[in-house]
């Protein structure tokens, strides 16, 4: 008796790669084990055909050596001879290997002797239950046992394998933080990690196979909470929220819980996952935004200001979670998601977009794919403009809307405009950089730099030690962190000389739009990077671009709006007619500068079709900070990338599809490109969502820069843009508000449901606090007056 490979050699297979979801699986080559008493054409048979199939195979002639062989090598496939009980105990030996632990992954397969066509079939049922799978009626032909066991191989095997892997899933989830409870779809809890057992104090063997109705409920939630939440998973949407549960000692806990439907058997919903998160109690005073407006006084009155700003319009949405309390900071980007479906600025394409969605739910599966055309189409033309109505009786957000976003045209009474040509406005010669010599950094300013990787980090006492010149030490640090002199082929004297150069030619004069603005744009757009979902977007191009169009965008502004320069009828405005005057002049005169002079030219060794790339890169994403087009960025951004992900997100049907789908979403040409103009727009207008001491001050200097332009407005007999902009009666806190209620809060949401950037929102939310308690202190000392 012999086990072991027989001495004829067996060709060589390579690994098989398989897919368990988005997990890839590498198979090596199938394992089998003979067991026959004597050798005949039927093992000849079999052993020909793992030859053939590249398995590896090995043969024992004794239930003993068969048992050992089994341990040693857990073979995937095992043909056990059952034709012959005199020679082996075929169903013995089926029951002892049975009877091991690695046998729970083995199909075995029972040779049977051919019946005589005057006898009856016998029944497979006794070797079933002996603990064979299958049963093979005796065949000598290398092609016959060739074909069963390649039939084993992509059904029993291929299922066995990818079963087996789940346990590196069930030891993830075991060692997860979150708690993970899943149900059947009749809601009977058929798993729960360890997370559950201790967030909840139960032991699992207390809650698997108990309906959820038979635990104890929590009587904190809304009455009607957990009809919202079935009538949403029921129809295979994801739902999440906050939701109070009672634990096995009676207290209520607060959770932010997610609730997932997994498709099974019959395309049929067949399990729940939850996913629930302990919100921190100190977040629990706090006011944070939430996904139920109508429980949110600061959410209710931003909307009805919204809304009466734009026409009122019937919108067809999907269904979004809604919750009487505020989820805790790091669960934001729950919030911000679900936010997404209730944004108060709509263009016209997207309500047709939404309608499309709607109507695909219950389409035949033609016209679904039909209206996926329409919406493919939909969303790669210029038709993300918004409708932007009456807006309800504000000045501060009528004149932001003034002086951001219109060509300099100012109505007067009926339809009369009024063109000013008083003033021909050039911008001054060229500034000359002052040389920085090639030294260490100064240890005050290097211990700066080391927090420059915070998103509290202070610009204002980087510009304090550098003299007003924290742009050239700071993006001397983050370019060499993004390896920007590697990828532009330039020495690093070379940058140090472009980026005193570039802020040379930014006016120290201007209280905003001077270098140490320029210098905070680089700072958010060099943290947006450094984001899991923004980094795993772009590749080393977009992020060089984006850190070189960060860095110039805003060059030799001078502290004058678009608006002004078309009344003033500049030179600017003439020649680039009225149209992104700013913007275009920066992006301009980058290139201008960098190809005067050879010792600055950072792009010099540049190989020209990736420069021209490179080049069209940087002018796209300074051209996006120009403010006409805001909404269409935002309203792009959202209905491209925003909701097709959420969509993969929650109704991924078929194995893998949803990380591979939301990946193509992110990585597609078009939607990078948005991606880059998003993230630069949130990073030039970032410093309402800055720590407050910061917010302050820059709320100071814009406010003071558009004293001054109307100051000059009124010198110079122009238009006055942004009336309430006069130093003697502005309200800075009225002013700010306004910004973020029009520009500020819906982009920012956006933005962090994809990026995930809840402490961004938190400083957001608190900072609007201030001003409002500013805003109302002051209404309330005026009353006081007047009384």
């Amino acid at each position: 008796m012999s086990v072991g490979n027989s001495s004829r050699e067996q060709r060589k297979v390579s690994s098989t790669e398989l897919w368990l979801g988005p997990m890839r699986l590498t198979q090596d080559p199938i394992q089998v084990l003979l067991v026959f008493a004597k050798e005949d054409s039927q093992s000849d048979g079999f052993w020909w055909a793992c030859d053939r199939a590249g398995y590896k195979c090995n043969i024992a002639r004794t239930p003993e050596t068969a048992l050992e062989c089994f341990l040693d090598k857990h073979h995937e496939i095992i043909v056990i001879d059952h034709r012959h009980s005199r020679y082996l105990d075929a169903e013995a030996v089926c029951r002892s290997i049975r009877a091991t632990k690695p046998s729970e992954h083995t199909t075995i397969l029972a040779i049977v002797p051919r019946v005589a066509s005057d006898q009856e079939e016998m029944s497979v049922l006794p070797l079933l239950n002996v603990g064979f799978n299958r049963r093979f009626v005796e065949n000598g032909s290398m092609i016959a046992c060739y074909n069963e066991l390649i039939q084993i191989e992509h059904g029993e095997v291929r299922s066995q394998f990818k079963l087996r892997s789940c346990n590196s899933i069930f030891t993830a989830l075991d060692n997860c933080q979150e708690a993970i409870e899943i149900t059947s779809e009749d809601h009977v809890i058929q798993y729960v990690n360890p997370a559950f057992e201790r967030m909840m104090g139960y032991h699992k063997e207390e809650l698997i196979g108990k309906e959820l109705t038979e635990l104890t409920k929590s009587d904190k939630n809304r009455a009607d909470l957990l009809d919202t939440i079935n009538t949403c998973i029921k129809k295979g949407k994801e739902w999440q929220g906050i939701y109070f549960a009672r634990r096995k000692s009676g207290d209520s806990i607060q959770q932010n819980v997610k609730v997932t439907p997994v498709i099974g058997q019959g395309g049929k919903i067949r399990h729940f996952v939850s996913m629930k998160k302990l919100c921190n109690s100190n977040d629990n005073n706090k006011q944070i935004y939430k996904i139920n407006r109508e429980d949110n006084p600061l959410a209710e009155s931003h909307s009805f200001r919204l809304k009466n700003r734009r026409k009122e319009s019937v919108d067809v949405r999907s269904i979004t979670s809604r919750s009487s309390d505020a989820p805790s900071l790091q669960n934001h980007r729950y919030s911000s998601m679900a936010r997404i479906h209730t944004m108060t600025i709509e263009a016209p394409i997207t309500k047709v977009i939404n309608i499309i969605n709607a109507a695909q739910e219950n389409s035949p599966v033609t016209v679904a794919e039909a209206l996926d055309r329409v919406l493919e189409i939909l969303r790669t033309t210029e038709l993300y403009s918004p409708q932007l109505g009456t807006k309800e009786e504000d000045p501060h957000t009528n004149d932001l809307v003034g002086g951001l976003m219109t060509d300099g045209l100012r109505r007067l009474s009926g339809n009369e405009y009024v063109f000013s040509k008083n003033m021909h406005h050039s911008h001054s010669h060229l500034s000359v950089p002052i040389t920085i010599n090639d030294v260490p950094v100064p240890p005050r300013i290097a211990e700066l730099l080391e927090d420059e990787g915070s998103w509290d980090f202070n610009i204002f006492e980087l510009e304090a030690v550098t003299s007003k010149r924290p742009l050239v030490y700071l993006g001397l640090k983050l370019f060499a962190c993004f390896g920007v002199c590697e990828y532009l082929n330039c020495t690093e004297a070379t940058l140090r000389s472009w980026l005193q150069l570039i802020e040379a030619n930014y006016h120290a004069s201007n209280s905003y739009h001077n270098s140490t603005h320029a210098a905070d744009v680089l700072h958010a757009t060099a943290f947006f990077l450094q984001q899991e979902n923004v980094k795993g977007s772009l590749d080393q191009l977009d992020k060089v671009a984006a850190l070189i169009a960060a860095t110039v965008h805003d060059v030799d502004h001078p502290g004058r709006t678009n608006s002004f320069l078309c009344n003033a009828s500049s030179e600017l405005a003439v020649l680039y007619n009225d149209t992104a005057v700013l913007e275009s002049h920066h992006a301009a005169l980058a290139f201008q500068l960098t190809a005067k002079d050879n010792k600055c030219n950072i792009f010099k060794n540049m190989d020209r079709t990736q420069y021209r790339t490179l080049r069209q890169a940087i002018i796209d994403m300074v051209l996006a900070t120009e403010m006409t087009r805001h909404f269409e960025h935002v309203n792009k951004f959202v209905n491209s990338i925003n909701k097709p992900i959420a969509a993969e997100d929650s109704n991924s049907n078929s194995e893998g599809s949803d990380f591979e789908c939301s990946t193509n979403i992110r990585n597609s040409p078009e939607n990078r490109i948005l991606i880059k103009r998003m993230m630069i727009k949130c990073a030039d207008v970032a410093n309402p969502c800055r720590p407050l001491n910061l917010c302050i001050e820059w709320a100071g200097r814009i406010s003071e820069e558009y004293f001054a332009q109307t100051d000059e407005e009124k010198r110079q007999g122009l238009p006055v843009v942004m009336p309430v902009f006069d130093r003697n009666s502005c309200s800075i806190p009225k002013s700010q508000i306004s910004f973020i209620d029009y520009f500020i809060t819906d982009m920012f949401d956006a933005w962090d449901a994809f990026a995930h950037l809840p402490n961004l929102i938190l400083h957001l939310t608190e900072n609007y606090k201030y001003w409002k308690s500013l805003d109302e202190l002051k209404c309330k000392s005026l009353r006081c007056s007047s009384d």
